[in-house]
Formats: C-alpha cells, sequence, structure tokens
C-alpha cells in the first residue's frame, strides 16, 4: 500500500501534471505493481477512440467532389486515395488540413495539369500550382505535384512500389505499385491507410493499421531496419508520433533505431534541413520532453544534435542527459506559469535554451582562429535552423549570468551592493537607488522580446548556474519556488516599467553629443557617452532631452575640472 501512496505522490507532481493522460498513466503503473512488474513499459489498459468512418467537412466534401468530376471528365480510371496522416486524424477526431493524395496510374504533375484543364472548362482557375523534384541521394524517392483548391494545399504523388540493389537502399527501381505495396513502404502503421475517395471508404491494406491506432502502438508495416534504412528520417517520425500520441515503441521498433547501422544511414543519407524540421515539429509539438526522450534513449542524441567533429570539445559529464534534464525542467515551468506570459516563438526557443543550455560556454575556432559558440554550430549546421534562432538563444545563455546576480534584488525589491560588471563608467553619477533600473533596462535592451525567456532560464538555474540538483529540479515543491521567483522578477520588471524598454528611443542624439564635446566627427568618446546618457535616461525615467543634455554638460565640466 505504501508503493501505491508514493505512486500516487509522483503522479499529482508538476512532472506528471503537464500529461493530460495522467490518471490512466496512474492506473498502468498500478497494474503492473500489483502484477510485480514496476517498471512495466506497456500500456495494457491504453486504448484509442478509433471512429468507424471518416467525417469530411463541407470544404473537403468540395475538394473530393472537383478531383472526381475531373476523373469523370477525362473518363479516366484512377483511383484518387487520400494517404497517411489526413486518414489517421480524421479516424482520431482530429481536424487536418494535409491532404496528400495518391494516384494508381498517372504521376501527379498529370493528374494536376488534368485538374488546371477541367476547372478551367468550368471558368475556375488553378492556384498555387507547383511541381517539387524527386531527390534519392536525400531518400525523397518520389516527385510531388502541389496545387491549392478552396484555399487547402493539396499534394498528388503517385503510388510506388521499389527494388533495391543489394548493396544500396537509395531504389534502383521504382514502378507504380498497388496501394497495398506502397502501404507497406510507409514509416508506421498508424500512417499507412488510405481513405478512397472514389468509394468513401477506408482502407486498411496492411490489416493492422486500425488495430495499432486504437492500442496505441507505433510499429512500420515492414521489418523497422528495413523501413529505416529505406528512408532513415522516419525513425525521427516514429519519435515525433509517439510522443505526439503518448504511443508505445515497438521493441524491435526501438532496437533497429538504436543500431549503428541506422544512426550512420541518418547522419550520412537525410539533409540537415530534414532533421531540422522534425526536430522543430517535436519542440513545437505537445509533448516536446518526451520526443528528446525518445531520442536519448534510442543513442541518437549527437547524431541529431552533432557537433563540429574536426574539433576536441570538453562536455559536461552525460551531457545529453543533463541538456534532457534542464528541458524538462523548463516544460515542467512552462506548465505552472501558463500560455499568457510567452508567445508560441518564445517558448519554442526557451526549450532550445533550456536543452543547450549545459553546453553554453563551450566554443571552438573556426578556420580565421575566431572562438565560435557550439550552440551557433548546432542550430546553423546540424538542424539548418535560421541563424536568428542561433543568436537568440546564445544572447539569453549570454543574460543568464548576469540576470541570476539582478535576481535577488528584483525578487525582494530591496537595494544593495549590485553587480556592476561589464559596465564600464555608466553608473559612475548614477544615484544608487536607481542602478538597479539602470542595470536591468541595460540587459532588457540586449534581449529585448525574449527578456522573459531569459528569466525562465536564469529561475532554472538560480541560485547558482548550476543550481540544486537537476533531479531535485523536477520536485514539485520545487518547481513552485522557481514559479515564484520567475513571476516576482516578472512583476519588478514591470513595475519598473521596462517591459518594453528596447524601443524607448535616446533623448540626445550623437549629433548634439558632438556639439557639447566640439568634436567634428564620432568617434570612442560619442559611443562611451551614448551609454553614459543612455544610463542617466534609464535612472531618470520622466526626464525631458534638455535636462538630460544639462546633465551632460554639468557631468563634463566636472571631468574636465577633474583632469
Amino acid at each position: 500500500m505504501s508503493q501505491c501512496w508514493m505512486l500516487l505522490e509522483f503522479f499529482l507532481s508538476a512532472k506528471s501534471r503537464r500529461n493530460s493522460c495522467w490518471i490512466r498513466n496512474f492506473l498502468i503503473v498500478l497494474n503492473s505493481i500489483q502484477k510485480g512488474n514496476p517498471m512495466l513499459e506497456a500500456s495494457p489498459l491504453l486504448v484509442v477512440r478509433v471512429k468507424q468512418k471518416i467525417d469530411l467537412t463541407e470544404k473537403e466534401e468540395k475538394i473530393f467532389d472537383r478531383l472526381l468530376a475531373t476523373v469523370r471528365y477525362y473518363d479516366l480510371s484512377t483511383q484518387l486515395r487520400v494517404a497517411g496522416g489526413w486518414v489517421r486524424d480524421k479516424l482520431l477526431g482530429k481536424e487536418c488540413y494535409d491532404i496528400d493524395i495518391a494516384l494508381d496510374d498517372m504521376f501527379g504533375s498529370t493528374f494536376v495539369d488534368k485538374v488546371t484543364q477541367y476547372l478551367a472548362s468550368t471558368g475556375e482557375e488553378a492556384q498555387g500550382l507547383a511541381v517539387i523534384p524527386s531527390n534519392p541521394d536525400q531518400s525523397k524517392h518520389l516527385e510531388t505535384a502541389r496545387m491549392r483548391l478552396y484555399d487547402i494545399w493539396i499534394d498528388f504523388v503517385n503510388l510506388r512500389s521499389e527494388k533495391y540493389s543489394e548493396n544500396s537502399r537509395i531504389p534502383n527501381q521504382m514502378d507504380f505499385g498497388t496501394a497495398e505495396e506502397d502501404a507497406y513502404r510507409r514509416d508506421l502503421t498508424i500512417n499507412s491507410m488510405f481513405y478512397n475517395i472514389n468509394t468513401s471508404s477506408v482502407e486498411d491494406l496492411i490489416g493492422r493499421g486500425i488495430d495499432d491506432l486504437r492500442s496505441g502502438k507505433i510499429v512500420t508495416p515492414l521489418a523497422p531496419k528495413e523501413t529505416f534504412l529505406d528512408d532513415p528520417l522516419r525513425v525521427l517520425r516514429a519519435v515525433r508520433f509517439g510522443a505526439r500520441f503518448s504511443f508505445t515503441l515497438d521493441e524491435e521498433l526501438k532496437r533497429a533505431a538504436a543500431s549503428n547501422d541506422v544512426k550512420d544511414a541518418l547522419a550520412a543519407k537525410i539533409s540537415r534541413e530534414r532533421i531540422g524540421t522534425e526536430v522543430d515539429l517535436m519542440v513545437s509539438g505537445n509533448e516536446p520532453v518526451k520526443a528528446i526522450a525518445y531520442i536519448c534513449e534510442l543513442q541518437l542524441f549527437w547524431v541529431v544534435f552533432s557537433l563540429p567533429h574536426e574539433h576536441e570539445l570538453t562536455l559536461p559529464q552525460e551531457c545529453d542527459r543533463l541538456c534532457l534534464t534542464y528541458m524538462d525542467a523548463a516544460w515542467s515551468l512552462l506548465q505552472l506559469i501558463g500560455s499568457l506570459s510567452l508567445t508560441d516563438e518564445q517558448r519554442r526557443l526557451s526549450l532550445y535554451a533550456a536543452l543547450f543550455f549545459p553546453f553554453r560556454t563551450i566554443t571552438y575556432e573556426d578556420n580565421k582562429g575566431k572562438k565560435i559558440p557550439i550552440v551557433n554550430y548546432v542550430f546553423r549546421n546540424s538542424l539548418k535552423r535560421k541563424a536568428s534562432n542561433a543568436e537568440t538563444v546564445i544572447g539569453v545563455h549570454s543574460a543568464v549570468a548576469r540576470l541570476l546576480s539582478l535576481i535577488p534584488f528584483l525578487e525582494s525589491n530591496v537595494d544593495g551592493e549590485l553587480n556592476e560588471d561589464g559596465m564600464g563608467s555608466e553608473l559612475v553619477d548614477i544615484p544608487a537607488s536607481s542602478k538597479l533600473r539602470v542595470l536591468t533596462g541595460f540587459l532588457l535592451r540586449e534581449v529585448k522580446d525574449f527578456w522573459r525567456v531569459a528569466l525562465l532560464i536564469s529561475v532554472l538555474a538560480y541560485p547558482s548556474p548550476i543550481g540544486c540538483s537537476e533531479d531535485a529540479m523536477l520536485k514539485h515543491n520545487e518547481l513552485d519556488k522557481r514559479k515564484e521567483v520567475f513571476q516576482a522578477v516578472e512583476n519588478a520588471i514591470l513595475k519598473l516599467g521596462l517591459e518594453k524598454i528596447w524601443e524607448v528611443k535616446p533623448l540626445v542624439t550623437g549629433k548634439d553629443i558632438m556639439n557639447i564635446l566640439q568634436l567634428k566627427c564620432g568617434g570612442p568618446s560619442v559611443k562611451e557617452w551614448q551609454q553614459k546618457l543612455l544610463a542617466w535616461q534609464l535612472a531618470n525615467p520622466a526626464g525631458t532631452a534638455d535636462e538630460c543634455l544639462e546633465w551632460m554638460r554639468q557631468t563634463h565640466l566636472k571631468r574636465i575640472k577633474m583632469e
């Protein structure tokens, strides 16, 4: 019985409260304890509600009617099948606007041409026509044609069957296949079903797609190693869908995903853009921590978040586990704080900032001998994300140390011996009572809209760069304390009127400064005074431009007399 109470306490913790299925999880593990196996991972009690038939929206009916009208107009025998995720989501009762249509007797571009001509005959105009070529070297084996109908993008591809040479995983022969052959080439059984538009029926041609969906299993139609070597990106898709739906990864699938052959293929065959896109979908999804936990469990962390191999890097011990722990703590804290404080983009980058926090100080030298943060490499080379993402996260990491020194004063709203490192002479003539606002204002002007992200990461690291033990960060009472610190500091910043301080323009221009200093051109002196005047402006939020200039004149005269 004591085990049951301990278990209940655990599932009521903040770590488990973020999972909407915590009651089900509690019952599953309780059942396993009663059977003498507390580490049981299977979910015998999990039954997913799957609809008996697919209900079309009004817009979907119009789209499918137009496509069937094209078939009739040209007297085609073509069978139109919606494939993959749309079928899965509709069976789960979810709306989906990602419609991929598989054709049994022609290429997608050919059919799109016929749809375009048919629409023209009715006085309608096709929109957004495009053809995306195949790229076998990157495991993209099919040409895809795309068009927009009723403001929904639709992709068209042909059904396929593939043959491989003994020593290659790139198809050396690809023909039109049957719907069943195509279904077995899909990534997962839950994504292998079709909706036949011609017959208005669901087709589960491998015979277990619906069953696996109903029992919450992530399984490949063919042997998992064969499936993953065909397209190694499917490993990450299995992870993403397993996390998204809280489904169980098949044990054979996990062994195949962790094999060296599959890891090597993922690193060699798949473009970094495609890997980055999958990771972004995980981080932006409903279970980002579970997804990264799967990546760690399958020993894929350093394949996905690859580092420059030509440089010797000293990483923290068990760095991948530490990265996951910080991300887990950040996600838990985000759930406690609520969705109003951060936008979706801020939430996404806060999770990245937490994930990469353990190697925030690690750098490598580029070809020119310049030290580059590893975080920059991971974003721009490993994941091929936007440079601005790397700059934001690096900026957040840089702000953490300074913000940590300010938190005690912002939290308690008292003055004290503030850490003025890196401020130069800007604070020399600033009253002690104003220094907290000035230091905080300078910091927020650097991180701008992402100051709450910097605060979130700082709160995780508070009261030291390591903070309490990593495991302790996930405890309910510890997270509640950190939530209180976050909210106290956030409120203090708002009370100081600094929420959008980076949008406040300087009262004094560079030209004004040059006139007072009697300079003909700018230089270090002008830059120094710009910082001092900004400090004055932060210390005197109600001050005017004339008052600011007068303060500068008086301060400048005092300096001259002292020299």
